[in-house]
């Protein structure tokens, strides 16, 4: 099957099968407990019509946004374009791209609602119809992004290497790739790779961790970090007689275009959370196994130390030491070993 046929596939299950989120297989779609609080209460003044065709299975949205401009990969009907809107304000500005019209179309209707909701002058939202393995025939220039997002979406693209590299190149340094998608315990077989069912329903395409690992590397990053991770259930009878062999599981994923080790070395350095971010006035939560409280002093790696120091967390840290002194290796695991992860940290 040609990728154009798999892109045409999933093109059709979302704009036509799927007409709302209680038509899916699987429990991959997020709940609402899934959600911080802060954006929970947010969620209320999001269209009615955007919530009811989201497909999402986690909740990628990370802190400290104010100003900044967001790339939404496959933003679907809008649900995380319109809340990312309010998170980044009047002076940020959002992307959401998709190649469903069907889904944008929904977007799009509401667009001026979602103006006048939140009391913004104009709207910040930008809805782009395309392909996310072409960020560039989308206009999207290098450098030019300061965070990218995607909800559920990488794994059902025919071109994942494609899409990394797109990201990295429009990503400006320093920039972040938060992302959620569903992953799978060992590779795929052929023969359920291009099932217009299993892959709609994010199954067929999810990514091997391993794999994962190695193509987020091949991109250009060394070092990505899991911040959540569950499993998902599958309910369809027919589903788990075809692919009921493999564990899938949600995973929110979190990584910089950053120079970074592929091991964690320890350079003796120190990071201490000020709590100014907003909502999160008592710790930040890096990762699955770096929560950063407020005010207490903590012993990071080389890599966390970057990933605080080279980006736009920085300002909420006081941040001690350098590389010129290097003790070996740094002793830190991820609490999932089975999560995609490079390197002894992350």
């Amino acid at each position: 099957m040609s990728n154009q046929q798999s892109l045409d596939d999933v093109r059709r299950y979302y704009g036509e099968v799927l007409q709302s989120s209680s038509d899916l297989k699987t429990g991959a779609c997020c709940t609402l407990d899934a959600m911080p609080a802060y954006l929970q209460s947010q969620l209320a003044d999001v269209h009615p019509e955007v919530k009811a065709r989201f497909y999402g299975c986690g909740s990628p949205l990370p802190p400290a946004l104010e100003g900044m401009t967001v790339l939404d990969l496959g933003c679907g009907s809008g649900r995380d374009a319109y809340l990312l809107s309010r998170l980044v304000g009047e002076h940020g500005r959002v992307i959401g791209v998709d190649m469903t019209a069907e889904q944008l179309a929904v977007a799009r209707t509401h667009q001026q609602w979602h103006v006048q909701r939140f009391g913004h002058a104009r709207s910040n939202v930008d809805f782009i119809e395309g392909y996310i393995e072409d960020l560039a025939g989308c206009g999207i220039t290098d450098a030019s992004i300061d965070v990218v997002v995607s909800n559920c979406v990488l794994n059902l693209s025919p071109e994942k290497g494609r899409v990394f590299s797109e990201i990295m190149r429009v990503l400006k340094p320093g920039g972040e790739l938060y992302f959620s998608d569903v992953f799978a315990d060992r590779r795929i077989p052929e023969s359920l790779r291009h099932d217009p069912v299993l892959l709609g329903e994010c199954l067929s395409g999810a990514l091997y961790t391993e794999d994962f690992r190695r193509m987020l590397a091949t991109a250009g990053c060394a070092d990505a970090r899991v911040v959540s991770s569950s499993p998902v259930p599958l309910f369809d009878e027919a589903v788990i007689a075809k692919i009921g062999m493999i564990n899938f599981r949600s995973i929110t994923i979190r990584a910089f275009k950053l120079p970074l080790e592929d091991r964690c070395e320890d350079y003796g350095q120190i990071a201490t959370y000020l709590g100014t971010m907003p909502n999160l006035p008592h710790a930040f939560e890096l990762d699955d196994h770096h929560r950063l409280q407020t005010g207490r002093p903590m012993l990071v790696c080389g890599n966390t130390f970057d990933m605080l120091a080279g980006t736009r967390y920085a300002r909420h840290f006081r941040l001690q030491g350098d590389k010129l002194v290097h003790y070996g290796l740094f002793d830190c695991a991820p609490t999932d070993s089975t999560a995609p992860a490079a390197g002894a940290c992350c």
